[in-house]
């Protein structure tokens, strides 16, 4: 946390009143599982956004970022979104949820650098969304429910940030598993339930993380539609949320959709037959077996999805050839950003070597793998 504590002493003057960090999280199985209300597995990983911030007397909120040249400046009763700071969006829409729940957010200064890698899918934005709610919460300390847990309810208000103010229909799975991040355990998330259990994921095994180098934007809209798709064919299966339905179900009735919802509803319906198989498989330490589940997703998401890229699919099948992979698959949104791979850990660093090899032959893209480690959650 020393070079952001730098950079708010560089640009404010002064020492900040506090630091806090938030991880970046890579999916293991569930693609687009949670706002269907069904089940993901996931990590939280140790590459942050870290934020230094101290109050202000007034009410406005000064804010600076290492990746970005221009500062934005705003006040906290006029909240709106800046096309040239899109960044800043999402410090604005936690801003405005809290203020929306009777919490009275002073001005403040902040500092923000982080080591999540923008684009790839890690969850950069959801990371910011919880850094800040926690520096808000510091600077100007908050209780959200004196019943429940506190970690799902800021959860619920960084996704709301998201949903309503930035204008991505995402589910809960990044902020979630931004806060409930445990070293060296999967999450096993339950989003119809909205419970959380920990996996012990110990052993010979590494998470090795490929960017593709295509960005992954979920702000264009493709996000959007196909939850609007996956909303569409549960409503015309009579279910309120494709966790609801059955294979069998999904086969009987598929006359009732488009091709396209059906293609949406296989996926979805099927990843949460993985996870649940995944689940007992990481349980059992058997991951071998997790790694062909983690195959048969990419195959799932590539063919009726459809949100994975040439690139993206190139990664997945160089990592297919190797010996040393497990499984791997896309991570995220989609439509760019990262693979995840499941790895034997004595043999990573031939493993990446491999794979940057064969990437930059076949796609013509220089990629450096990120050897990640599995961590605690925000703080």
């Amino acid at each position: 946390m020393d070079s952001v504590t730098t950079l708010f002493e560089t640009h404010f003057n002064r020492k900040p009143a506090h630091t806090v960090r938030a991880p970046g999280r890579l999916e293991l199985l569930g693609n687009h599982t949670d706002y269907n209300e069904g089940l993901v597995m996931a990590v939280a990983v140790d590459r942050y956004i870290y934020m230094a911030s101290s109050p202000r007397s007034d009410d406005k909120v000064h804010l600076v970022a290492s990746s970005f040249a221009e500062a934005e400046e705003f006040e906290v009763t006029k909240l709106e979104t800046n096309p040239n700071a899109p960044w800043a969006d999402y410090v604005k829409g936690v801003i405005d949820q809290l203020q929306k729940r009777g919490v009275r957010v002073g001005g403040f200064d902040a500092a923000i650098e982080g080591t999540i890698p923008m684009g790839a899918g890690m969850s950069s934005s959801a990371a910011l969304e919880v850094a800040t709610a926690l520096t808000v919460r510091a600077l100007y300390p908050y209780r959200l429910s004196r019943q429940g847990d506190e970690k799902l309810e800021l959860a619920k208000i960084c996704q709301a940030a998201e949903n309503q103010f930035v204008g991505v229909k995402c589910g809960l799975l990044d902020q979630v598993s931004s806060l409930f991040g445990q070293a060296d355990h999967a999450i096993e998330i339950d989003f119809q339930t909205l419970t959380v259990e920990h996996a012990p994921m110990v052993g010979d095994v590494a998470i090795v993380v490929c960017n593709s180098g295509v960005k992954h934007e979920l702000v264009g809209g493709e996000y959007n539609e196909l939850r609007a798709m996956c909303e569409s064919a549960a409503k015309k299966l009579g279910a309120k949320f494709l966790r609801e339905v059955s294979e069998q179900e999904l086969e009987s009735h598929r006359s009732r959709l488009t091709e396209r919802e059906y293609q949406c509803a296989h996926h979805i319906v099927g990843e949460n037959s993985r996870v649940a198989a995944g689940v007992i498989a990481l349980r059992a330490g058997d991951f071998a077996q997790f790694g062909k589940y983690m195959f048969q997703s990419h195959s799932s998401s590539r063919d009726f999805f459809k949100n994975s890229t040439r690139e993206l699919d190139i990664l997945v099948d160089i990592a297919h050839e190797s010996p040393a992979c497990y499984g791997a698959r896309l991570t995220g949104g989609g439509f760019g950003g990262a693979t995840i791979n499941l790895v034997k850990r004595r043999e990573v660093d031939a493993f990446s070597a491999f794979m940057s090899a064969q990437y930059r032959e076949r796609a013509g893209i220089e990629m450096t793998p990120l050897v990640c480690k599995i961590a605690d959650g925000a703080s």
